[in-house]
């Protein structure tokens, strides 16, 4: 198949699914095509069936803000027209699957006939549902697209209770590619960071006020109290100064690292012992899945498709949200022994493996054909 693959190229969840889908893919001999404004951080392995095309847009006076939708529509109709596209996947119900809509409309009058797939990722349903400005536009793609899938059942329900669609709507979950950090071992010296043979916490987020970054912090205070401890925080954002301060009046900045943005985050998780996820909200929980992939145990919130991935007393333990209290005892029950956390660790490997690249792709390979 030819298959072209819309996304954002950032660093954010789906820009990495769309990306590490379209790469496996192309190691089954398909021949893709990426089609956005930038190289796709993920696009790093080169094959000879893996192509980018960039999304140029320009600055024109007459807009107080560029095109993009109508740039990537027009680039669209291009790669379609001239690289013989046999369907278009899509991530993010706007701007993409309405460009994709768009580009469809034109291609149709042309004698093309090009079906496209929208994948719901999260915000796209559970941010921009609650603007009811956007859900005409948002209703109308999802019921144009040729077929909907979103990455859980939590978002194929928000979906439906925010949008007047009855689109049939599938649920194919994100997926990990296992190997990748199973390899990631022994890259990183876990006595670099706990050079006593503390126990390592471990958050990796883009820290906006969602991921609730600063219950991280009080819930490591509180297992530090009890067990020798120590807590990586792993990327940036808007609430990094809080978390540097609420650091300096719980007197922990000696027990805390901030490390920053890193790319490679599989070879990071190698070394933690239990990793921290207290969102106010996820659609999947991608960075949970990650976490479990390279053996590491989640605390977590039940919010959204959580539950569908960390289970608990098995992979982690879920609490509600902001319930410190209560993340901070299911943390020191998996952290109190060695036994226990060896246990833990192959439970949340065993579970990652459940949603692996090889068992995922097929899904998506499947519903192609099915569209075609």
């Amino acid at each position: 198949m030819k298959i072209g693959i819309v996304c954002y190229p950032t660093y954010g969840g789906s820009g990495v699914v769309a990306t590490e889908l379209g790469k496996a893919l192309a190691a089954k001999g398909h021949e893709v095509h990426f089609i956005t404004y930038s190289m796709p951080v993920r696009f790093v392995d080169y094959t000879p069936n893996l192509f980018f095309h960039e999304v140029v847009v320009s600055d024109y006076p007459l807009f107080d803000y560029p095109p993009y939708e109508l740039v990537l529509a027009s680039k669209l109709v291009d790669v379609v027209k001239y690289e013989k596209l046999d369907l278009l996947h899509v991530h993010y119900a706007i701007p993409h699957a309405s460009a994709a809509y768009m580009a469809k409309q034109i291609l149709a009058t042309k004698g093309i006939n090009i079906p496209f797939i929208t994948t719901l990722h999260g915000t796209d349903i559970t941010l921009l549902g609650k603007d009811e400005s956007f859900e005409p536009v948002i209703s109308f793609v999802i019921d144009q697209s040729d077929a909907v899938t979103a990455v859980s059942s939590s978002l194929k329900e928000d979906t439906y209770r925010f949008f007047a669609t009855k689109k049939e709507i599938h649920v194919i979950p994100n997926f990990i590619d296992i190997d990748l950090y199973q390899n990631a071992r022994g890259t990183f010296s876990k006595e670099t960071y706990a050079p006593n043979g503390e126990r390592i916490l471990m958050h990796i987020s883009n820290f906006r006020p969602v991921k609730r970054v600063e219950d991280v912090v009080k819930i490591f205070s509180e297992v530090s109290k009890q067990i020798p401890a120590k807590l990586l925080l792993v990327g940036d954002g808007p609430e990094r100064h809080k978390l540097e301060m609420l650091c300096r009046e719980m007197d922990i900045c000696d027990k805390v690292r901030f490390l920053g943005k890193m790319k490679a985050t599989e070879q990071i998780l190698s070394i933690a012992d239990l990793f921290i996820l207290p969102s106010e909200t996820e659609s999947f929980g991608l960075a949970a899945l990650e976490a479990m992939a390279a053996g590491v145990p989640v605390i977590s919130s039940n919010t959204g498709g959580i539950p569908e991935i960390n289970i608990q007393g098995y992979s982690g333990y879920l609490s509600n949200v902001g319930d410190v209290s209560d993340m901070a005892r299911n943390a020191l029950l998996i952290l109190k022994d060695d036994e226990t956390l060896k246990q833990f660790k192959e439970n949340a490997l065993g579970q990652a493996k459940i949603f692996s690249i090889e068992k995922i792709l097929p899904l998506y390979e499947e519903l192609y054909e099915k569209v075609m």
